[in-house]
């Protein structure tokens, strides 16, 4: 059966519910479900998606969204659909650009607007921690700590979403958060919206999701999306049973060159070499 609804994991899913100016709400909805009491946003705007360095050597830094409350404060929100080696130091690397970018010319005391860092992670992290209640969270907040356990600065957060652990049924729903994440993991399957998320800001999503109010050209946008998706899960399928997926996984033995190599003559696309193993689309070339 056709489906009703898109599917949010695509690039163009996520951003066609969130990242555009009329899913302002949405993104404000889910961002104040996710964040505490003390910073729950009235107003965004959306701001550049692609930050570059410092210097012409550096790389750039590409977000899915990034954002700027009516405070200043910085928000990044990554879909994160694929392992990748050195993801966490990805997302470290990334939150430096919304940090930087508020240096004055001149005199300044380097007070600092906060930065959010969000990752919804289609993937398990492998060392979520050692306790089981670490092991099934799917949500992690993460603050620079003291050795004592003392928060030791509060203006940079990373909250990462490990969407399969999420295993909530419609019956076990809780609060806002839990129902943006049952939406995110349950919309493509979705024949009609239910009747627990009939409210302005949910409608309006469902209704944004549709792929029935989208014309020709977005239609074809997705359906692109869509593909890239699909083949990027059955690499990853495949690679597990050739056992490639071990060296994506662990990077170490490996490395990421030698897995895009290995993916590079099974004949997959550049784009989606990328997406598995964070290697840029000129290093791939000179393979």
């Amino acid at each position: 059966m056709q489906a009703r609804y898109l599917n949010p994991y695509t690039d163009f899913g996520f951003k066609k519910i969130f990242g555009e100016e009329a899913g302002k709400p949405l993104l404000i909805d889910f961002l104040n479900a996710l964040l505490p009491e003390q910073s729950k946003i009235i107003d965004l705007r959306f701001k550049n998606t692609e930050q570059l360095g410092l210097t012409d050597i550096e790389r750039k830094a590409i977000y899915d969204i990034y954002c700027e409350n009516d405070r200043g404060e910085k928000f990044i929100v990554e879909l994160q659909k694929a392992k990748q080696t050195y993801f966490k130091e990805r997302t470290v690397y990334y939150s430096t650009f919304p940090i930087r970018e508020q240096a004055e010319r001149g005199s300044w005391d380097f007070n600092l607007k906060a930065v959010y860092c969000i990752g919804i992670l289609d993937f398990n992290f492998e060392d979520a921690g050692e306790s089981l209640a670490e092991k099934e969270a799917f949500l992690h907040t993460i603050k620079l700590t003291n050795q004592y356990g003392r928060v030791f600065y509060d203006k940079l957060t990373y909250l990462y979403l490990e969407m399969p652990n999420f295993i909530k049924s419609e019956g076990e729903l809780e609060n806002r958060l839990d129902q943006w994440l049952y939406f995110l993991k349950n919309l493509q399957n979705f024949s009609d919206m239910p009747t627990i998320f009939k409210d302005d800001v949910l409608e309006q999503a469902f209704e944004k999701a549709e792929l029935a109010n989208m014309g020709a050209a977005e239609r074809d946008k997705y359906e692109a999306s869509l593909k890239v998706y699909r083949d990027l899960k059955n690499v990853i399928d495949t690679a597990f049973d050739d056992g490639i997926e071990k060296g994506i996984e662990k990077g170490i033995l490996e490395g990421e060159r030698k897995t895009a190599k290995r993916l590079k003559k099974l004949g997959v696309s550049v784009e989606i070499i990328m997406q598995a193993t964070g290697l840029s689309a000129e290093e791939i070339q000179k393979l």
